[in-house]
């Protein structure tokens, strides 16, 4: 059985191969996704099929989105990740790079809660 940390690290794998369903699969019925104010998603966002329009948003106004952490920590149920944003924006031609950090609650194996918490301030120079 994986720790935490792995079963996240392998979803931003996931993520980075633009193979959404193993990211999906690991969230809780009614997981609470909480996208930073100033972010062009941003809100709260309840279930797996609602997390999903967020990462279909990602993939459709965004050119080269990544979201690439260069440090995951577990504590028990709780797993926080740091790294790097970057993208372009379509429809400005704008890109951007800013630091994000993550914080993940996990239940039996299942994410039941996230919050991003970003530089927004450079994703909104992006998209203005």
């Amino acid at each position: 059985m994986s720790s935490n940390a792995d079963l996240i690290s392998s979803a931003y794998d996931a993520f980075a191969r633009g193979d959404i369903e193993p990211v999906l699969a690991v969230l809780d019925p009614k997981v609470e996704w909480t996208e930073a104010a100033g972010f062009p998603t941003a809100g709260t966002y309840t279930g797996p099929e609602a997390v999903a329009g967020v990462f279909v948003r990602l993939g459709t106004e965004w050119e080269n989105f990544e979201a690439v952490p260069d440090r995951i920590a577990a504590d028990g149920g709780t797993v926080v990740a740091t790294g790097t944003y970057s993208g372009t924006f379509k429809e400005t031609g704008r890109s951007f790079t800013a630091r994000f950090a993550h914080v993940w609650e996990l239940r039996d194996g299942m994410v039941v809660r996230f919050e991003q918490v970003a530089d927004t301030a450079k994703v909104r120079e992006a998209v203005a």
